[in-house]
């Protein structure tokens, strides 16, 4: 059992007690064959005396005490950490829709790779988790506000549409407004649910405005950025009969997820991005939160417990003391 840590560890203070039993019978069992030995005729105490059990005399009171070890562990409460899906959090889905995106250097063309992925980590989201998209080229629009409704994201997804110049400022922005009008509908008492944006994209900005400051601006109000990289140093594109040079620019969206707080990760190639969303998807839907697990070590305790009578029923006929 991968225990993470104990919700009341004073308990075990009661092992101070549970060792002084243990010492008390040890105590006990050496004044008795001391008292033994004085009897003066040994030949009529081998007649009278029933025949040593051995160590299976001392099998109830070993049981009996090592229940209470369990015990003892049980009611200092043993937490482990376990992963359980998110009850409410929003995140937004940025997805560049600039023309470089066309390039097929990602199998079929990134664009294509990046919808397939999408819609496969849109539908495989929790249910609590409330999914909004944005996309960008020259200008940022709308398509979804958060909703835990899957299809009209995915409808959307399968929808979009490639248009010149890349805004990523522009994109991350639309996000965060959209998760803050958001929040201030369904915060209630416990505050807004956190949130996270998925920016994916291939290029560096050239319109709009400076990406970089709107992420410090999400890190500033505790949005994390997950960016994911499309593509390679090598795509290009047709532009009117020529090949033109599109490079996959890591860097700067390495520096916008830096400063949001969130993490980068680079995909060229259909495999990679598949393992991303996967990554993200486990992130993004799931909490790792502390459980109590005292109940094994309860149960475990009780049985030894009822073997302990039964051992000590066995052996002297009686229940131990």
């Amino acid at each position: 059992m991968n225990l993470t840590g104990f919700a009341a560890p004073w308990w075990f203070l009661l092992l101070l007690v549970v060792a002084a039993l243990a010492a008390g019978y040890l105590v006990t069992q050496r004044m008795r064959r001391k008292r033994t030995m004085r009897f003066a005729n040994l030949e009529l105490l081998d007649k009278v005396a029933p025949k040593s059990q051995g160590w299976i005399r001392h099998l109830p009171a070993s049981l009996i005490i090592l229940s209470l070890l369990l015990f003892t562990v049980a009611l200092a409460g043993p937490t482990a950490e376990q992963k359980v899906p998110r009850n409410r959090a929003t995140v937004v889905l940025v997805i560049d829709v600039s023309l470089s995106m066309e390039s097929t250097d990602v199998a079929p063309s990134r664009i294509k790779a990046a919808q397939a992925a999408a819609k496969s980590f849109a539908q495989g989201l929790t249910p609590g988790v409330n999914l909004g998209l944005i996309s960008f080229a020259g200008t940022a629009t709308v398509l979804v506000a958060p909703t835990t409704e899957r299809s009209g994201v995915v409808k959307a997804i399968d929808n979009l549409k490639l248009a010149q110049s890349t805004a990523t400022g522009e994109g991350v922005f639309a996000a965060l407004q959209s998760i803050e009008s958001f929040s201030s509908v369904v915060g209630g008492v416990e505050g807004p649910p956190p949130a996270r944006v998925v920016l994916m994209s291939d290029g560096k900005q050239n319109v709009g405005r400076d990406e970089f400051e709107v992420a410090a601006q999400a890190g500033a109000a505790h949005i994390p950025i997950s960016t994911i990289s499309f593509g390679t140093p090598y795509g290009t594109v047709d532009i009117q009969g020529e090949q033109a040079p599109v490079p996959v620019d890591d860097d700067s969206l390495a520096r916008v997820a830096q400063l949001s707080g969130g993490e980068f990760y680079p995909a060229q190639s259909n495999q990679q991005i598949h393992q991303v969303y996967d990554t993200l998807d486990q992130q993004v839907g799931y909490q790792t939160v502390r459980k109590d697990v005292s109940r094994p070590w309860l149960i475990l305790g009780t049985l030894i417990c009822l073997a302990a009578a039964g051992a000590g029923l066995l052996t002297s006929q009686r229940l131990p003391a």
